[in-house]
């Protein structure tokens, strides 16, 4: 910018004169750039594609290098800035925003002039992400064990499973549930609830070790978002044991009318096996781990019993002097705490001339196993045998009979049986000597000569007749 200004000059005779002085302003860089926004979006949803979030244009009042402007935001933002037309710029986002990974963004835009000194301005534009439902709730454990003992009271909490969502708003907001067992004959809504809102697993009825012993299930749980999202996870319960059965004694059945008696040899050395105790426990691990103890004994030292197998065993040699009868009562511990119990009363008789029965060795025990299938076939074909011949035997006896039978009514009858008229073509003399065919004698050697007998003795015998 120049100024132009006229000077005149006079003095006091009256004379003048003029003169044009021109005056050339020469800027410097006092002013400073000016950003003025025209559009602005501050919030804007998470997973957006590219989006113009601002407007602006700059300008600066200074000319020359001093008015001359440069434009630029920090880097470490997903932004860039792209010039419009003259002196105007868009911020753009670079790609889609996350806003899990971050929710709020603070851009700093600087203008700069190129003037000595170099002036600036900063404008700050603060821009938000809103949450999208792109996150499905996700549990601290792909799966939970659970421990309950049994006999637990109803309604007993037993456990929790938690999901966490790391979108914000109702798209946060878990709720759980039961899913439907993949084993359909376990009835899951008898046996466990789950708290819609916190997780927390309550076991509905008691729980009995010995009936189901462990069981699983799976929980989902899902978002409040549109559309929602869920996920699901594994919960195995293992039903502890506790000892609430007593054990149980199956040999010698006390349920019977009759007592089961031993019987003992007079004659049995220290340590005779007499019997032995069995039982079971329904529980396990220790709680049915099983002792034996002799409670009563009517002789007192006579009998003992091994603590862990049950077996009642002489302590000492008898005498004459000892009872015939004696009378066992043995008790079956656990060892669960508090340890039950049961009790069995054993009958022992003492016999004269009962000798101990050979046990074999444990290897001839083996072999006897081993040939046990060789002994049953053996016995099968025996039996085989048997029938064939004793069916072939009652043939034989039948066929005799039958012929017997029929000799013993031909005589009774007091006539002979010679069929009237000529002999069959079977009986005629083929050969010219007076003989019988050699097959019919062959096939009724009795018949005939049964029937030469009984001719004689008639008088109107055919065959005497021919004869004279």
């Amino acid at each position: 910018m120049s100024y132009e200004v006229d000077i005149k000059a006079s003095d006091g005779a009256g004379l003048s004169g003029k003169c044009m002085v021109k005056i050339q302003v020469v800027d410097i860089n006092d002013n400073s750039p000016e950003l003025t926004v025209a559009s602005l979006i501050s919030l804007i949803p998470e997973n957006s594609p590219k989006t113009t979030i601002a407007l602006f244009s700059v300008q600066d009042r200074d000319s020359g290098e001093n008015g001359r402007m440069i434009c630029y935001i920090q880097e470490d933002v997903p932004f860039t800035l792209k010039p419009s037309i003259e002196n105007f710029y868009k911020l753009v986002t670079e790609g889609v925003l996350d806003r899990e990974t971050k929710a709020e963004y603070n851009i700093t835009i600087t203008v700069t002039d190129m003037g000595t000194p170099r002036l600036k301005t900063e404008h700050n534009i603060t821009v938000l992400v809103s949450d999208v439902n792109d996150n499905a709730p996700a549990f601290t454990q792909a799966s939970y064990t659970l421990r309950v003992r049994e006999n637990n009271s109803p309604a007993l909490h037993i456990g929790t499973v938690s999901a966490t969502d790391t979108d914000a708003g109702a798209n946060a907001q878990v709720t759980y549930s039961l899913l439907p067992p993949a084993d359909p004959h376990v009835p899951l809504a008898s046996l466990v609830s789950i708290n819609a809102d916190n997780g927390h697993l309550f076991a509905l009825r008691s729980l009995d070790y010995e009936a189901l012993r462990a069981f699983e299930f799976r929980v989902g749980a899902a978002d409040r978002g549109s559309p929602p999202l869920s996920s699901q996870a594994l919960v195995r319960v293992l039903v502890e044991d506790d000892n609430d059965n007593a054990p149980f004694v199956l040999y010698p059945l006390q349920n019977t009318s009759a007592p089961c008696t031993e019987l003992l040899p007079r004659a049995a050395e220290p340590g005779y096996l007499v019997t032995k105790v069995v039982a079971v426990d329904g529980d396990a691990g220790q709680n049915a781990w099983l002792s034996y103890q002799l409670l009563k004994a009517t002789e007192p030292g006579l009998f003992g019993v091994w603590a862990h197998n049950g077996e009642v065993r002489t302590a000492r040699p008898l005498s004459e002097r000892d009872a015939a009868r004696h009378r066992l009562l043995v008790l079956v511990k656990d060892n669960g705490q508090p340890p039950l119990s049961a009790s069995v009363t054993l009958h022992v008789l003492l016999v004269d001339g009962f000798s101990q029965p050979h046990l074999p060795p444990p290897e001839a025990e083996a072999e006897a196993a081993a040939a046990a299938p060789a002994d049953a076939l053996t016995v099968y074909l025996v039996v085989a045998l048997a029938s064939v011949s004793s069916l072939f035997l009652f043939s034989v006896l039948v066929f005799v009979a039958v012929r017997l039978c029929g000799r013993g009514g031909a005589a009774r009858a007091g006539r002979c049986s010679v069929p009237e008229g000529p002999f069959p073509g079977h009986l005629v003399d083929v050969s010219g000597t007076g003989t019988l065919s050699h097959s019919y004698q062959y096939e009724e050697p009795h018949n005939f000569a049964d029937t030469i007998e009984c001719c004689g003795r008639q008088s109107n015998c055919p065959l005497k007749t021919s004869a004279s």
